[in-house]
């Protein structure tokens, strides 16, 4: 999984935040695959979100401290939807969404301000090395809680591997 993460992590020191996000988007894809591969796709992102994201996206708000949940598994399931499929930000069309129809990516402001988590009607602004740097925590966190399963394991070694192709070619 560190190839997948450190990938994100790469591609934000670069400055290429378009690879950065797209990595991000797959990666509950991913880890839901290998911990329920028998799972439909949407139901597996969802669920594997709010188990390992959803914490960053609920905030107590207001003088009555109520929480509000700023970004849910399938809002985040219909923007891998229409990121990953049209290259857009819109999720209106996509029947996975909850309470969002908009997303506006922002990159880091300068001098170490943070500009994350603000919703403005049915729009969520999200600073995108923030997103992804806690998708890859994220990931990792997963990662590490399922060293012991043989069987998740096995699926992680059957993920697709770019070989280094300095040592000759070779199948």
């Amino acid at each position: 999984m560190k190839r997948f993460t450190n990938s994100i992590r790469l591609s934000l020191e670069s400055a290429n935040w378009y690879s950065a996000l797209t990595t991000a988007l797959t990666l509950p894809d991913v880890c839901g695959r290998l911990d329920t591969p028998n799972e439909g796709v949407g139901q597996r992102y969802k669920r594997w979100f709010s188990e390992w994201m959803l914490h960053n996206y609920k905030h107590e708000v207001g003088a009555d401290r109520e929480e509000v949940t700023f970004l849910s598994g399938s809002d985040c399931y219909a923007l891998r939807c229409s990121y990953l499929h049209e290259g857009g930000s819109d999720i209106t069309q996509q029947n996975a969404r909850e309470a969002l129809s908009n997303f506006h990516f922002i990159t880091p402001p300068p001098k170490g301000s943070v500009v994350h988590c603000n919703k403005i009607d049915d729009a969520l602004q999200l600073q995108v090395d923030i997103f992804c740097n806690e998708m890859a925590d994220a990931a990792d966190r997963w990662f590490e809680s399922v060293q012991g399963d043989e069987k998740i394991m096995s699926r992680i070694e059957a993920l697709l591997l770019i070989h280094d192709s300095k040592n000759g070619i070779a199948f």
